[in-house]
């Protein structure tokens, strides 16, 4: 019997590279974030986790407290913390419920919502409780 050809898949062009350097940079930024969680005597529970909602960066936990932080990289502090924006807080939040949907036996923990800076030169910042899930 012969076998049938597979179809080709659409040729995808190879991403820019600003933003390959993105992705990286994004990828470290990440990692820095994770280690200060752990040096705080956080577990990380999920990196990267992504939901129909968007991507949540880390999730945490230490104790009772279950951790959504979104790791921002800018060239300052300053600058990081302005990137997280109403819109970003909402996506994450959105997928924090989706996250407590799939994993009901947090429902019961405390949930905190907290964003970590990385600047070149700086420790990362971490600024615990940085918002809400009020709408």
């Amino acid at each position: 019997m012969a076998r049938r050809a597979q179809p080709l898949k659409p040729f995808k062009p190879a991403p820019r590279p600003e933003r390959v350097k993105a992705f990286r940079l994004g990828l470290s930024a990440e990692s820095r974030a994770a280690m200060l969680l752990i040096a705080k005597a956080y577990r990380i529970v999920a990196r990267r986790w992504k939901t129909p909602f968007g991507e949540i960066d880390i999730v945490a936990r230490r104790r009772r407290v279950l951790l959504f932080v979104e790791v921002k990289a800018r060239d300052t502090i300053d600058a990081g913390l302005e990137a997280v924006t109403e819109r970003n807080k909402r996506r994450i939040v959105d997928a924090a419920e989706f996250w407590l949907a799939q994993h009901p036996g947090d429902v019961t923990a405390e949930i905190r919502f907290d964003v970590i800076v990385v600047a070149p030169g700086t420790m990362p910042r971490h600024i615990v409780n940085a918002f809400d899930a009020s709408r």
